[in-house]
């Protein structure tokens, strides 16, 4: 099953003119849907300053670039990431190239980003090889949290039982907020 939509260049105008010769058509192949509902998630967005710098951190997570729509008119580009054989799940970064003044420096209010792991540790380890800060280390084998450049909370999970608590994991404090 094919639901399109369309993406207008000037995206401020809701309800979107399907009859615009600008807006471009994208297909999304839905599956499984809540019966009750009709409900399937699309994918997160996340604003970001420094497009380059968030993309290398969302590909040290495994995360690969699935899509790209850049807007001459309206100044931004979104580029969706999502892990491999889950491009149906992604999160979308836009990126305004004007900058964006407006994007607080403290992203809570957006809560976070959350992703299964097949081992928390060498996870975490990859992230720390590469100088990602372990705001909530995986003390119990199950869970930690770091930040994106752009300050988002992400969420690691172990992916079925939690592993043995394991050294340095076990005994690292936690960092700042996460």
């Amino acid at each position: 099953m094919c639901a399109q939509f369309r993406l207008s260049q000037n995206v401020s105008r809701l309800p979107l003119d399907t009859n615009d010769p600008r807006t471009k058509v994208h297909c999304i192949t839905l599956k499984e849907r809540t019966p009750q509902m009709g409900l399937t998630y699309l994918h997160t967005m996340i604003r970001v300053k420094d497009l380059e710098k968030s993309m290398a951190f969302y590909e040290l997570l495994g995360l690969k670039e699935t899509r790209r729509y850049d807007s001459e008119q309206g100044r931004f580009s979104l580029i969706f990431m999502a892990p491999p054989g889950q491009e149906d799940r992604p999160i979308e970064l836009t990126y305004n190239w004007d900058g964006d003044d407006a994007l607080p420096s403290d992203s809570r209010h957006f809560g976070h980003l959350a992703y299964g792991v097949d081992n928390i540790y060498e996870v975490c380890q990859h992230l720390q090889d590469n100088g990602v800060l372990i705001n909530r280390p995986p003390r119990d084998g199950r869970m930690a949290f770091v930040r994106s450049p752009d300050n988002i909370s992400v969420e690691l999970l172990q992916n079925g039982d939690a592993l043995e608590p394991a050294e340095p994991w076990a005994s690292m404090e936690s960092t700042g907020h996460w």
